[in-house]
């Protein structure tokens, strides 16, 4: 008797194709990978086993994961425009800011800070390369009342990271925005500002920024990219 055994097919999508069009758009926010926009409409099909997948490879899947994650499941805080769906598309580039995103989704009718002004602001902090992991919130930081306690600094002082000032430098005092900060404009050191004040969020944070076997193995421009929401609560002239 004669046996006949099909021949094995190994279906190995690169990137599933009813998702395309999202991926194209997520990866517009990530220039430092170097990634080809001529991807393939359709998954290869290849009649041998793929090899294992590159740490690039790896690291874009991430990225678009993580980042997605990130924009997609925050709590915005209470406005109009905080409750319809976020594409990525609606974000602008702030210009001179070195890669950083935002989104208006609420415009204030205050004064917009100057050079040196102290400013305070609440805020969301979520860390994409944790799937959107919510690091720290100023409405976790409450006062003997209970009553959340905003996060002050002085514009242009360099102790906050360089994103969050260049997010809150073009704000009205009652905006809200929504940035995405790349690693170069976020976090360059353990000491920078807005710090979680749980030390183990801390050490989670940094240690996952900071990962010298991820940083080797390229992942660099993903680990350290924040998605912050930020409302511009007051500001004092100086």
């Amino acid at each position: 008797m004669i046996m006949y055994f099909p021949k094995m097919i190994m279906y190995y999508p690169t990137v599933l194709p009813r998702k395309m069009d999202k991926v194209l758009v997520l990866l517009n926010c990530f220039p430092s990978l170097h990634v080809p926009h001529n991807l393939p409409s359709s998954p290869p099909i290849s009649s041998t086993s793929p090899s294992s997948p590159s740490p690039t490879r790896r690291a874009l899947s991430l990225s678009i994961i993580s980042l997605s994650t990130a924009l997609f499941s925050i709590p915005a805080f209470s406005c109009p425009a905080a409750s319809s769906a976020t594409s990525i598309t609606d974000f602008l580039d702030l210009p001179n800011s070195g890669g950083v995103k935002a989104l208006d989704l609420r415009i204030g009718s205050g004064p917009v800070p100057d050079e040196g002004d102290q400013v305070a602001i609440h805020y969301y902090g979520r860390l994409a390369a944790k799937q959107g992991w919510r690091f720290d919130s100023t409405y976790d930081h409450k006062d003997s009342a209970g009553e959340p306690v905003p996060f002050v600094f002085t514009l242009g002082s360099g102790k906050v990271i360089a994103g969050i000032e260049t997010a809150v430098r073009s704000m009205k005092v009652g905006g809200v925005r929504r940035v995405i900060i790349p690693p170069s404009q976020g976090y360059q050191n353990t000491t920078q500002e807005p710090l979680p004040p749980n030390f183990f969020d801390r050490q989670r944070l940094f240690t996952t920024i900071f990962n010298p076997t991820r940083l080797a193995n390229g992942e660099g421009s993903i680990l350290g990219t924040l998605v912050f929401d930020i409302e511009l609560v007051s500001l004092r002239n100086q």
